[in-house]
């Protein structure tokens, strides 16, 4: 599109699901019932933690980093919603919306950095026991946290930057409720292939590459495990890193989800409802499957709230 066209936008609309007003009450309330089960859920994982002298080990330590992001994920997305529908507003300010996209691919990638460190933390568990001590020291458990800050918050920000180079025309509808940067590339009226090319580029390496991560060493861990000649031991070594891998399959599915749905035609309101799973639902199932088979979380939730949990 000509230069001339391009105008300096101050604001955008998050169309997310129903515009029905009889509903809008309906959608508040799932929100911020999910939200609230999603930050009190998390938290008291992390108190737990922190507070349990038993729970000072790697696998933990990466837990409680995990549920804090997970806390910052939710909290990037659905305190906008909620006022926006307490408002009867569906505006986004451009710089807010950049702000969101900048957050939003900070905890997103974060996640799949944390659950690969998690990975390769049960990797050297059950294929190396006798080193785990010496390997999962806490000086590498607090590198390979800063190392995925970092890198994380550097991709974050090359991202937010190269969204600043769009323009934008007319089209100013994001078919989400929140601000997404393949959705933001694709109604920018300026040329988009440099973001495109940043964009896939990220998301091949540190995207796949982590999940590469997670394949070696569960593919590891699953010869490990088929040597183990009793059933019992079989059973003990499993029960380690099953919950991580739960958490995984959920993360990792709903991501595919969203970007077949995106990539289909006709698809806003259906990616929109699949983008609620890996940005709310998942964050929210987290601290349920971390504690449910797991003893040692029992016991420190136990501590705190003062009732058995299941």
């Amino acid at each position: 599109m000509e230069p001339e066209n391009e105008t300096q936008i101050s604001e955008f609309f998050l169309l997310g699901f129903s515009e029905k007003p009889q509903l809008q009450p309906l959608i508040f309330g799932l929100f911020l019932s999910m939200y609230l089960i999603t930050a009190f859920g998390n938290m008291l994982i992390i108190l737990a933690i922190s507070t349990d002298p038993n729970l000072h080990t790697p696998m933990y330590f990466f837990l409680s980093n995990l549920s804090f992001v997970d806390i910052c994920f939710t909290s990037t997305t659905i305190p906008k919603k909620l006022m926006n529908i307490q408002k009867e507003s569906k505006v986004i300010t451009y710089a807010g919306c950049v702000t969101q996209i900048y957050f939003l691919i900070l905890f997103a990638v974060l996640d799949v950095f944390l659950l690969s460190v998690m990975a390769y933390d049960r990797f050297v568990a059950i294929c190396h026991p006798l080193h785990y001590t010496i390997i999962m020291n806490p000086l590498l458990c607090g590198l390979l946290v800063l190392v995925s800050w970092v890198m994380c918050i550097l991709n974050s920000l090359l991202q937010s930057l190269m969204m600043l180079r769009l323009s934008f025309c007319t089209h100013l509808h994001i078919p989400h409720f929140f601000c997404e940067l393949n959705e933001m590339i694709q109604i920018a009226c300026s040329d988009t292939f440099l973001n495109n090319l940043v964009m896939y580029f990220a998301a091949v390496l540190l995207g796949g590459g982590p999940f590469a991560g997670i394949l070696y060493s569960y593919s590891k861990i699953v010869s490990s495990i088929r040597r183990i000649s009793s059933a019992q031991g079989k059973y003990k070594a499993f029960s380690t890193c099953a919950s991580h891998l739960s958490v995984v399959c959920l993360f990792y599915c709903t991501m595919l989800g969203v970007y077949l749905s995106s990539a289909a035609p006709q698809s806003s309101h259906s990616s929109a409802v699949v983008s609620v799973m890996y940005t709310v639902v998942t964050p929210m199932l987290n601290p349920f499957i971390y504690s449910l088979r797991n003893r040692d979380i029992k016991r420190g939730l136990k501590r705190i709230i003062g009732v058995p949990v299941m």
